[in-house]
């Protein structure tokens, strides 16, 4: 696993061993990236779920201006910490140990982009991506990582999806607020 381009272009992370931790491939990221590229210089972004925290370290090395991690894995928050470290960016990021829908519900910062990578088939979207969509700013957008099959709301909030992208088995929906 590796930063794909931008300011720690190369640069190698680590990530956990184990069934429990799916890392998104460089072909999956690399389309992430692409649909939101012109929305990230300058965003304060939020890697729910944050697993290794690649997702969140390339939105830095690609301009934003901060990056919250929020992940329930203590080990997980680790291997972030030590990947921020690495890339130089601990000043442009804050960590955060808990449960995702709780830090939606109570969170009290905005951001302009939103990434949700949750484990599969657990239907824990449904729950998070309304208690998130108050969070995220005029013109932000909030990106879901879920299986191929997996079916997500048509409407959250103010948010509906815009975009759809499948890579296998893999989905990635981009949510833009209704205008």
């Amino acid at each position: 696993m590796r930063v794909i381009t931008g300011e720690a272009r190369g640069r190698r992370l680590i990530t956990l061993d184990g069934d429990d931790v799916r890392p998104t491939t460089d072909k999956v990221k690399e389309g992430i990236f692409n649909a939101i590229q012109f929305e990230i210089p300058e965003a304060n972004f939020l890697d729910l779920f944050a697993g290794s925290g690649q997702i969140g370290i390339e939105a830095i090395s690609r301009g934003a201006k901060h990056c919250c991690f929020v992940d329930a894995s203590k080990r997980s928050l680790d291997v972030v910490r030590e990947n921020l470290k690495n890339c130089g960016f601990e000043e442009r990021a804050s960590v955060f140990l808990g449960d995702a829908l709780s830090y939606a519900e109570h969170s009290r910062e905005t951001f302009d982009i939103v990434f949700l990578d949750p484990p599969y088939r657990k239907h824990i979207i449904d729950k998070v991506l309304p208690a998130i969509a108050s969070k995220v700013s005029d013109g932000g957008v909030i990106v879901c990582e879920t299986s191929a099959e997996e079916e997500l709301p048509a409407v959250s909030g103010d948010f509906s999806p815009a975009r759809e992208y499948k890579y296998g088995k893999i989905k990635i929906t981009a949510y833009r607020k209704n205008k």
